[in-house]
């Protein structure tokens, strides 16, 4: 089986240090937020999980972290479509300081979704965290309590961000060049 090529990359738009010290610095928010809580982490896979993973093992408290996939469906390319919860939680968050953690949010649509989803779950508390914030591409107003960097409106792999389910696992975030 012949290994796909490493994609034409046009920059390095975060290197692994710069990615692991804003980790740490959104970690420590987060752990000060919840210093005596009961915090679950929910991770949306599969991009969120290499995000997700550096975040937990910087945080100064207890965590819990749980998991969902979604599914989104569109008539058109590019444009949103309807989201569906692919694999559901394993466990109950009524109770519990929720903090959804995704690895990019552009337009809302997924983000709010799943916001709405589980806030009717009976959580006390819910917020969200993001390693990437494409608000140029927003379309429905979204709060986002926990970000790592802003970025322009390109197209990024690395660190859980995947082109053709591949790349995920590179070690820093690289913007493609347009075909």
């Amino acid at each position: 089986m012949k290994t796909p090529a490493m994609p034409t990359m046009d920059r390095v738009l975060f290197t692994e240090e710069e990615i692991r010290t804003r980790v740490r610095e959104v970690a420590a928010e987060i752990s000060e937020r919840y210093r005596g809580g009961n915090l679950k982490m929910v991770g949306v896979l599969k991009g969120s999980v290499f995000f997700l993973t550096a975040l937990a093992r910087e945080l100064t408290i207890p965590v819990k972290v749980d998991f969902l996939a979604i599914s989104s469906f569109s008539n058109h390319s590019g444009a949103p479509g309807v989201v569906r919860i692919a694999k559901d939680l394993d466990d109950s968050i009524e109770g519990e300081d929720v903090l959804l953690v995704e690895d990019i949010v552009d337009t809302g649509f997924t983000a709010r979704y799943l916001m709405q989803t589980m806030a009717g779950r009976g959580p006390n508390s819910i917020a969200l965290c993001t390693m990437l914030d494409r608000s140029a591409r927003r379309i429905l107003p979204l709060r986002i309590d926990f970000r790592c960097f802003e970025i322009p409106d390109r197209f990024v792999i690395g660190c859980g961000l995947d082109y053709r389910q591949l790349y995920r696992n590179l070690n820093f975030i690289g913007v493609l060049k347009p075909d």
